[in-house]
């Protein structure tokens, strides 16, 4: 595993306004910059066979206007495909719906900026956790494709499990979720509510399987 401190510090994160046709929504941003380039990194993004390699199994069609499934995650619509440089896609679960948008832009030293934007009109569980629950979610999503980029080699999903419940997978839980609080406070939440969200998150993260 990548050591825990540099790849959190590795990841810029920020929350932000913004209106869609169902109302006012927050959009979740998180953003990193990976060793490879532009092609490379949108074929990992986008093949099939290689997004399960970092991230989970994924089945349908992953073309403009196709439908997706993550394996026991989300679903949804591709609505639009700009390869190398962006897709964007609605994000369903649990009965929700929001949007996801990626985009790819290459730095100047031959490296590529990963840029993630997930957007949701607040609701109920928005508001007893914040952004943590999805943060946290996303900043492990960005660690496995480190992983990957960095080896070349597919995740080991009976691992990453394992991983979770370590200690230094609940360290990087924790620093994430910090993190996330800190954004969060400077979206304009106040410190009290965000930290009663932050720690709410981070007890359901950490929880064990038989309580």
């Amino acid at each position: 595993m990548a050591d825990v401190t540099s790849q959190i510090n590795s990841v810029q994160r920020k929350l932000g306004k913004r209106v869609v046709e169902a109302g006012e929504a927050v959009t979740a941003t998180v953003s990193q910059v990976y060793d490879t380039g532009i092609d490379d990194l949108w074929n990992a993004c986008t093949d099939p066979e290689r997004i399960p390699r970092w991230f989970l199994p994924v089945s349908g069609d992953l073309r403009a206007g196709g439908k997706y499934q993550l394996e026991g995650n989300a679903g949804g619509t591709v609505e639009r495909c700009d390869p190398p440089k962006s897709f964007a896609a609605t994000w369903e679960y649990g009965g929700d719906v929001s949007w996801i948008e990626v985009r790819l832009s290459p730095e100047a030293d031959g490296r590529t900026r990963f840029e993630l934007d997930h957007t949701a009109i607040p609701n109920e569980h928005w508001n007893q956790f914040g952004p943590g629950a999805v943060g946290i979610g996303w900043d492990m999503m960005l660690n496995g494709l480190a992983l990957h980029l960095a080896s070349g080699e597919a995740a080991d999903p009976e691992a990453a499990m394992a991983w979770m419940t370590s200690e230094e997978g609940v360290r990087f839980m924790t620093l994430s979720n910090e993190a996330w609080y800190e954004a969060d406070v400077a979206n304009g939440t106040g410190a009290d509510t965000a930290r009663t969200r932050a720690d709410a998150t981070l007890a359901a993260y950490t929880a064990s399987p038989e309580s």
